[in-house]
């Protein structure tokens, strides 16, 4: 197989580079096209380039000549089991807003945004239960198999390359929750650094790295003291990096309660069984609508996470009632105060 050069049509463009490749060469496995990328052997515009790049339409994809077809295949993708109805019921009860544009889901903990190495039951593999008769919905955006809470879909090609633009241009406000183990040094402020991807011995990892990594800013602040030595903070990212929130709370001394790849041991309280999962959740979301004005949506946070008392099981606290004091969705590239204490948060207050 020679050298093929595919240019990147106007309705195609936003995808991520490996989705939109992978589609194409259809044989293709990610990760040799990761390996590819790395080499610089596959390019975008003769440069190189990272696999969640957004195409833009005109762009030119070279992929590099692949093994010929009478080359052994890789093992096969492990295949999206069949969907139970009791799945598609609690995907459509978890619907927190729907409209002609997109849908809001409270994505459950512990389902998989989409499938990959072991993993044959994931949320991509359900999105036609939320078809209603129109287009299949497409993802925008992403949250770990582990993190619950606010995940939309768009619901037509035209949605989804608004919607991604508008998560590209940080043009979103995102609020997160979370349990960590200890209690910050300030009550609140802001965390800033830079992330790369570290190889490690049981697979990859991110890390603070000034001279290598990309830059990751991250404003905190304490909720309230949560069950036993936990703590409840609101967590809003500036930057969308690969597990940022996770990385920042180690930095600070107060890894998220259930983290064990990156808290290890002190990630875990005996006295809590339930502190064997991630306690992370997307709580909230404004971002621009396809139609205009701005989309907020409050996730309410797993049903375990809300049976909190001094004797309960579960460490979290109960959650206030929130409410949306800003009108539009504080643009996270906005010059903020800086320092320890000061009050950088946004407009959004719980």
């Amino acid at each position: 197989m020679s050298v093929v050069i595919l240019t990147v049509p106007p309705e195609e463009a936003g995808q991520r580079l490996d989705r939109w490749v992978r589609r194409q060469m259809p044989g293709l496995t990610q990760g040799r096209l990761e390996k590819l990328l790395r080499t610089g052997q596959m390019r975008v515009d003769g440069r190189r380039a990272t696999s969640n790049l957004r195409l833009e339409a005109g762009q030119a994809v070279r992929i590099p000549p692949l093994p010929d077809a009478d080359t052994p295949p890789p093992p096969p993708t492990p295949r999206p089991r069949p969907v139970r109805e009791s799945e598609i019921r609690a995907l459509q009860a978890a619907i927190l807003h729907s409209d002609d544009h997109l849908i809001v889901l409270n994505k459950a903990p512990g389902l998989a945004v989409q499938g990959g190495t072991g993993t044959d039951h994931h949320l991509d593999a359900m999105l036609d239960a939320l078809a209603g008769g129109g287009e299949r919905p497409r993802l925008v955006h992403r949250l770990d198999k582990d993190t619950s809470g606010v995940l939309v879909l768009a619901r037509t090609q035209a949605a989804a390359r608004f919607l991604t633009a508008a998560f590209r241009a940080r043009d979103t406000l995102k609020v997160y929750w979370a349990l960590v183990v200890g209690r910050p040094p300030l009550e609140q402020g802001t965390m800033r650094g830079a992330l790369a991807k570290e190889a490690r011995g049981r697979g990859e990892r991110m890390v603070v790295n000034e001279e290598d990594g990309r830059p990751a800013i991250t404003d905190f602040r304490v909720i309230d003291q949560a069950v036993g030595a936990c703590a409840w903070l609101d967590l809003r990212p500036r930057t969308g990096r690969t597990h940022q929130l996770r990385v920042h709370c180690l930095e600070m001394g107060i890894p998220i309660l259930g983290d064990g790849k990156y808290g290890g041991q002190g990630a875990f309280l005996p006295e809590l069984p339930v502190a064997r999962r991630l306690h992370l959740h997307a709580r909230a979301l404004a971002i621009p609508h396809p139609k205009g004005n701005v989309l907020r949506v409050v996730a309410p946070p797993p049903l375990i996470s809300r049976r909190a008392s001094s004797t309960s099981a579960s460490p979290w606290p109960m959650p206030p009632t929130p409410s949306w004091a800003g009108k539009t969705p504080d643009n996270p590239s906005r010059p903020r105060k800086e320092g320890p204490g000061e009050a950088c948060l946004p407009s959004l207050s719980f």
